[in-house]
């Protein structure tokens, strides 16, 4: 199933090389944390085809959770050290997007897709020999809305307010994992993944809302 996320990039990307209109774009905004994607977006790809579709890949930083939590669930009880923590993910995502007359916006598009993303919360304890990360992958589908507004032949201003949902199977740190469907390995105590999940704030729901630029290539 993993595999199938190159299989989507090596079936989509002859349509961006063959399209008639190319966009590339970049966007800043928040999604749990301040976020930036840069993407691309074709139309006239196909005669009387009313989609359009577009690739993108993100970067957000994420609050990681609870660092002294997490030392007891994934490394041990110990309570040395001062705690420093930095979290992210990074995705990459595939839209068709469909313009819609909403809301009295003169160029909005209703969007969907799938996505595909990789966390990670970073634990640092200065002075107590502990410096650790907690990972996971996951699946997710999102929608969104976006309007643009067209400030010059080229260039056009993107408003964009979404949802991601994201299908959390498993956390892993250190030599210790915990899966959803009850399997553990190197588990820390009585610990399960509904206590590392609730420790760690691995992305699932995920609202954004951004501001960005398209530039028209052709």
């Amino acid at each position: 199933m993993k595999n199938f996320k190159y299989y989507l990039l090596l079936t989509i990307m002859p349509v961006f090389i063959n399209a008639g209109n190319v966009y590339l774009g970049t966007d800043i905004g928040f999604r749990s944390g301040l976020a930036f994607q840069l993407n691309g977006t074709v139309s006239n790809f196909a005669d009387d085809f009313p989609l359009q579709m577009r690739l993108g890949a993100a970067y957000t930083s994420i609050d990681p959770g609870n660092p002294w939590a997490a030392r007891r669930i994934f490394i041990n009880n110990a309570t040395n050290g001062t705690p420093e923590e930095s979290g992210w993910m990074m995705d990459v995502r595939f839209d068709l997007l469909y313009k819609v007359k909403w809301f009295s916006l003169k160029d909005a598009y209703f969007y969907a897709g799938p996505r595909y993303a990789w966390f990670t919360a970073r634990f640092d304890f200065v002075g107590g020999n502990e410096d650790f990360d907690i990972v996971s992958d996951q699946w997710g589908f999102g929608v969104g809305l976006e309007s643009r507004m067209k400030v010059s032949k080229n260039i056009q201003i993107v408003l964009n307010g979404a949802l991601d949902y994201f299908f959390t199977d498993f956390l892993h740190g250190h030599d210790t994992s915990y899966y959803s469907d009850g399997e553990i390995v190197n588990g820390q105590e009585d610990f399960n993944y509904d206590d590392a999940d609730r420790a760690i704030n691995q992305p699932k729901m995920v609202p954004k809302i951004s501001i960005g630029i398209n530039y028209l290539l052709q």
